[in-house]
């Protein structure tokens, strides 16, 4: 009986991201992580919310980021906007995040494995890189 709970635990843990994907649409979202979206326009607010807590175990802080900045790029992207920024700091698996149209200075979307144009600034801003999670 306590080898099977033991062999359970993990499968029930990481089944809590089996369900969120990326949309689609939300790959050509960006996060503004530098918070940079002065002369961008506004399109709302959304908060997204995952478990942070499997019963008594807290799940990876990391992942639960992770997750909820795929959950923002999906409902960003429902609402026509091309950047999200962080509005708080994650609180018991909830984060507030404004959603906003940046126009030309969305992040093209991804092209494969291919490097980027040599004419291409590839530094991250901020000393960040958004790498959005594989399917």
């Amino acid at each position: 009986m306590r080898k099977a709970f033991v062999l359970l635990v993990p499968l029930v843990l990481s089944a809590c991201t089996w369900g969120i994907k990326l949309d689609d649409g939300a790959r050509n979202v960006r996060t503004a992580w530098n918070g940079d979206v002065g002369s961008c326009k506004e399109q709302g607010k959304v908060t997204v919310s995952v478990m942070n807590r499997v019963g008594p175990v807290d799940r990876s802080d990391l992942k639960v980021r992770d997750e909820l900045e795929v959950l923002a790029r999906n409902e960003a992207a429902k609402m026509g906007a091309d950047t999200i920024k962080p509005l708080a700091e994650p609180s018991e698996g909830s984060q507030p995040w404004g959603a906003y149209s940046c126009g030309s200075r969305a992040v093209e979307p991804a092209r494969g494995n291919a490097p980027p144009p040599p004419s291409q600034n590839t530094a991250p801003q901020g000393g960040f890189e958004t790498v959005p999670l594989k399917n």
